[in-house]
C-alpha cells in the first residue's frame, strides 16, 4: 500500500495535483481512493462530481471521499464531552479547565487521521492520495498523534477519582462512563499506530504543492522543516502553474514569466536534493477526468506518479541531550569550503564557497541563536544554541 498527501498553501492547486496522481494510479490499474481531509472541500469540483463521506467510484478503478469529521463526531462526541466536563470538575480543577480537557482540541484531525487508518488497516486500496488542508492545519492534523496521546494521558490521570465519584450510583451509570473512557485508550492506541504507518517511508510520502512565488515558496519551506521536525519522509516538491517561455507575450505576461524564473531558481536551490516536478499554467480550469489526465501526463511523464522518488531526509532536526539542536540538510552537490551563517529571525542564509541557499527555520530553531555550521561528508550540520547559552552570548556581547 501507499499513502501519498499532497499539502501546501491555501490555493496552490493541491486538490488537482492530488486527484491528477489519484486518476494517473488508477489508470495504470491500481486501485486508487483520492479522499480530501480540509474542511473546505473542492475535491469534487475537481473531479466534476458529487462527492459524499464514504468512498464512490467515479472511474474505473478510482473512488473520490470528502471526509466528514463533523458528521462522525455528531454521533458520539457531544456525549463525551459532556461526561468529561461534568465528573472532572470537582476533582482539583476548576470548571473552565475541566471545560477545556473535555473539548480534545483537534479532534475533527484526530477522525480524518482515523479514516485514513481504517483503509490502511482494511487494505481496501492499492494506493490512498490525500488532497490535505492548508500547510497550518496540515501539520496539526500530522502532530495530533502525538498531541492526542498527551491529552488522553492528562485524563487518565483522573479517571480512578471519576469512577470512584460515581461508584454509588454503580449499575448502568457506571457501565456507561467506563465504556467512554475505553474507547478514549482505544482511539489513541489507534493514532499511536497510524503515526507508525505515515512516518514509514516505503509506505507513505508527502509532497509539497507550491507556485513560483515568494510568499509561496517560504510557507512550502516551512512545511518541509516542520515535516522533518516529526519524521515524516517527503519525497518531492511539485510546482504549479509554470508559465512557458512562449506564453510571455505583452509586458504584463512578461513580467509575471520573469519574477516566475526568478523564483524557480530558488525553489530548485532551496528544495535540493528534492526531486521537483513542474505542472503547466494552462489556459482553461482543470476540471474533469480529461484536464485531469492531461496534467498527469504534463506532471509526470510516464512516469507512475505513486514510485517514491526520494528516499532519504531532506531536513533532520536533532534535540541534543546538552539542550542545544542540531540541523542536517543534505547537500551532497558541494564539496567544500567555509560555512558562513546570517540569521534573521526565521530565516537563514547559508554561504559556502560559491553556494548559497535561504531557507525558512521552524520556530523550533528561529529563537535560538546559531552557533556555527559545518560541512561533514555532504551533509551541512548547524548548531542551535540552548537558551541558557543564548542569553550568555547576548549579555558578553
Amino acid at each position: 500500500m501507499r499513502f501519498i498527501l499532497y499539502l501546501g498553501k491555501g490555493g496552490v492547486g493541491k486538490t488537482t495535483t492530488a486527484a491528477a496522481t489519484a486518476l494517473r494510479s488508477a489508470e495504470l490499474g491500481y486501485k486508487t481512493l483520492v479522499a480530501s481531509t480540509d474542511i473546505a472541500h473542492s475535491l469534487a469540483d475537481s473531479l466534476n462530481v458529487e462527492l459524499g463521506s464514504q468512498p464512490k467510484e467515479v472511474a474505473e478503478n478510482l473512488w473520490a471521499q470528502e471526509i466528514s469529521a463533523v458528521a462522525d463526531l455528531h454521533n458520539y462526541w457531544d456525549q463525551l464531552q459532556e461526561f468529561s466536563s461534568n465528573v472532572i470538575a470537582g476533582k482539583g480543577i476548576s470548571r473552565v479547565v475541566a471545560d477545556e480537557l473535555s473539548a480534545f482540541p483537534g479532534m475533527d484531525e484526530i477522525v480524518c487521521l482515523l479514516h485514513i487508518n481504517k483503509q490502511a488497516k482494511e487494505k481496501n486500496f492499492d494506493r490512498i492520495i490525500i488532497d490535505a488542508a492548508p500547510t497550518g492545519e496540515t501539520i496539526r492534523l500530522l502532530t495530533m498523534p502525538d498531541t492526542f496521546s498527551w491529552y488522553a494521558s492528562h485524563l487518565s490521570r483522573f479517571e480512578k477519582g471519576a469512577i470512584r465519584a460515581i461508584k454509588p450510583f454503580a449499575g448502568r451509570l457506571l457501565q456507561g462512563p467506563t465504556q467512554i473512557l475505553d474507547a478514549i485508550y482505544k482511539l489513541q492506541k489507534s493514532t499511536e499506530e497510524l503515526r507508525d504507518v505515515l512516518s514509514d517511508p516505503a509506505i507513505s510520502s508527502y509532497r509539497v504543492v507550491l507556485t513560483p512565488e515568494k510568499m509561496v515558496m517560504r510557507e512550502a519551506e516551512r512545511a518541509l522543516g516542520y515535516l522533518g521536525l516529526f519524521n515524516y519522509p517527503v519525497d518531492m516538491a511539485v510546482v504549479n502553474r509554470v508559465m512557458a517561455k512562449d506564453e510571455a507575450q505583452g509586458e504584463f505576461y512578461q513580467t509575471k514569466y520573469d519574477i516566475q524564473q526568478k523564483y524557480m531558481g530558488q525553489i530548485y536551490d532551496n528544495f535540493a536534493p528534492l526531486p521537483i516536478r513542474y505542472a503547466p499554467y494552462y489556459a482553461e480550469e482543470v476540471v474533469g477526468i480529461e484536464a485531469l489526465s492531461r496534467m498527469a501526463s504534463d506532471t509526470f511523464g510516464e512516469d507512475d506518479p505513486c514510485e517514491i522518488f526520494y528516499n532519504g531526509k531532506v531536513q533532520e532536526i536533532i534535540e541534543q541531550e546538552d539542550g542545544t539542536y542540531l540541523l542536517r540538510i543534505p547537500i551532497p552537490f558541494v564539496t567544500g569550503g567555509a560555512v558562513k551563517l546570517r540569521k534573521r529571525g526565521d530565516e537563514m542564509f547559508v554561504t559556502i564557497g560559491n553556494f548559497k541557499r535561504e531557507m525558512i527555520l521552524p520556530s523550533v530553531l528561529a529563537k535560538r541563536k546559531t552557533g556555527g555550521g559545518v560541512l561533514n561528508d555532504g551533509t551541512l550540520e548547524i548548531t542551535f544554541l540552548a537558551r541558557e547559552e543564548a542569553e550568555e552570548v547576548e549579555q558578553s556581547a
